[in-house]
């Protein structure tokens, strides 16, 4: 069992699931572009210092450009794009319902172009695990929805970005470490985030809120936490879990957030825990943990065939 790999899936889960809570605290006083173009450009200029400082190395094949910026494209480009204006036309809950989709669309992509195919008893646990999350977010809106077409399209564009992004990162890991596609990934995400927001604030002749907005200290530290944080460190762990584990069991991590976020929600913004949290988030932890283990017997089944077999 790789354990670093399962580690990494658990840490960049939790990462995320606080990263809900800064966000909302941002939002109050930025706009959503806002908060990703600074996201990014905070995340780039910690990896370019520690580049120039030799902290880290970076090489990125030429041979190989494509694979490595098709997973940048994905991730951050078109997923943040999609879920940001997504959100605009739909409610946090049917964007959360959405998002839980996830792990059932890296599970169906990766079995026909990775021909990483999982066991039955695994898309049992996998599909466990995302109704958890659906579970949660019904009961969080009252099962009620005001969803526009071009909202909900939106958001299935955002979940097929995402799903394509595990199936390119594991792809790219083949000839780059998880560190230089993170790299990439955050240098396409400032250039793209940051012009699309300057545009954005030239059209509204509201150019001096670029910097202004940087003067709260209410935005500088959502900020810090989701450009060095969740950007650098918890894309890292993904592209790491990414490069040792099936897209399938890697992504299905991502459903933990939700208990994560939660559980932060009612620590420190004194938001009320119900039944359903509860009941959801064991359906979560059911889920992953099957999943994955499954996925540890079965290498360990292999492996012992592996050395069982003779040798002529």
């Amino acid at each position: 069992m790789n354990k670093k790999a399962h580690l990494s899936g658990v840490a960049f889960s939790i990462i995320f699931g606080f990263s809900f809570m800064m966000s909302k605290t941002a939002l109050n006083y930025i706009s959503p572009l806002g908060l990703i173009a600074y996201r990014f450009l905070l995340a780039f200029l910690v990896f370019e210092i520690l580049r120039l400082t030799k902290v880290i190395k970076i090489h990125i094949n030429k041979k190989f450009m494509f694979s490595i910026m098709l997973v940048a494209i994905f991730q951050p480009i078109m997923y943040f794009l999609f879920e940001t204006y997504g959100l605009a036309k739909t409610s946090s809950a049917e964007a959360g319902l959405m998002i839980a989709l996830i792990p059932i669309f890296v599970t169906i992509l990766s079995s026909l172009i990775l021909k990483e195919k999982p066991l039955l008893s695994q898309v049992f646990f996998i599909l466990l695990s995302v109704v958890g999350v659906i579970f949660i977010q019904l009961f969080k809106s009252g099962w009620s929805f005001e969803s526009s077409s071009l909202g909900f399209s939106l958001l299935l564009l955002a979940v097929i970005s995402a799903a394509l992004f595990n199936i390119a990162s594991r792809s790219a890991a083949k000839s780059h470490k998880p560190h230089e596609i993170t790299y990439v990934m955050m240098l396409m995400g400032a250039i793209s985030f940051n012009l699309i927001y300057l545009v954005e604030l030239i059209i509204k002749d509201d150019l001096s809120r670029y910097f202004s907005n940087l003067g709260n200290i209410q935005v500088i530290l959502p900020i810090v936490y989701l450009g060095v944080i969740a950007s650098i460190f918890g894309f890292f762990l993904v592209n790491y879990s990414l490069s040792k584990l099936p897209a399938h069991i890697s992504s299905i991590y991502s459903n933990i957030a939700t208990i994560v976020a939660v559980i932060a929600g009612a620590v420190f913004l004194n938001e009320q825990i119900y039944y359903y949290h509860i009941i959801g988030g064991l359906m979560i932890i059911t889920g992953v943990y099957g999943a994955a283990r499954i996925n540890y017997l079965r290498n360990r089944r292999l492996r012992n065939d592996q050395n069982n077999r003779v040798i002529p």
